[in-house]
């Protein structure tokens, strides 16, 4: 009697401890389930054939592992290196080239410069601003399309203007040094045929995001961005 007794109640111990523990297996499978796996999915932009520099990589690769350009083509302005990038949503280099800059090194623009005549803009103050800029198609005084940068501070990113023969605008694109390339008062000049090919059909029918790299912080410091690698 008591054996049998006994064994009653160690078969109704063990049901409840297999129901607990299928229990706690059941409940540990579906936490594994949830938990993100973003080091596995970690996303890097294409730079194809491009020989990008590491602030440039770094800040692309942030801006698409963190869906900072909200699914808006984006560009990289390398100051440092002189050079545009032009990147899809899904972060496909579309194009690249050389850009004329601002005279000035620095990552701030003079408050209010946007107001002010040309001739009064001292070279130190010619700067083109570091940061995260949205940016959208428009037009200049002129009449003629540009790639509005910071509207206030008068920045944008055009064809390069040539009408001044002794800054050698064209000749300083060529260059392979990239401080021939700091003429401009701050905005950003690009070949003609990049700009028509490559800059106006990516930013036609929508908004995007311009990235200017900094010369005189960490991109960390200017962007908040993280390494993915």
């Amino acid at each position: 009697m008591l054996r049998t007794l006994y064994l009653s109640v160690l078969a109704v111990i063990l049901s409840a401890h297999a129901a607990f523990a299928a229990d706690d297996i059941a409940s540990s499978r579906v936490d594994m389930a949830s938990k993100p796996q973003a080091e596995n999915h970690s996303r890097r932009a294409n730079f194809g054939q491009e020989s990008a520099s590491k602030d440039a990589r770094h800040v692309a690769n942030w801006v698409l592992d963190s869906g900072d350009n909200h699914n808006l083509p984006f560009v990289i302005v390398d100051k440092v290196q002189a050079r545009v990038l032009v990147f899809s949503p899904a972060g496909q280099l579309l194009g690249a080239a050389s850009a004329l800059l601002g005279l000035a090194l620095g990552d701030d623009s003079v408050p209010g410069i946007g107001d002010r005549a040309l001739s009064t803009i001292r070279p130190d103050e010619r700067t083109t601003p570091a940061g995260r800029f949205v940016v959208a198609l428009g037009r200049n005084l002129q009449g003629k399309e540009v790639l509005w940068i910071d509207y206030d501070a008068a920045i944008s990113l055009h064809p390069v203007i040539t009408g001044t023969p002794k800054e050698r605008r064209a000749q300083r694109l060529a260059s392979p040094t990239p401080l021939d390339k700091r003429i401009s008062y701050g905005c950003i000049n690009v070949p003609e045929k990049f700009y028509a090919n490559v800059v106006s059909p990516t930013f036609k029918s929508t908004d995007g995001v311009v990235y200017v790299l900094p010369e005189t912080q960490s991109p960390q410091k200017v962007f908040g961005s993280y390494d993915v690698d």
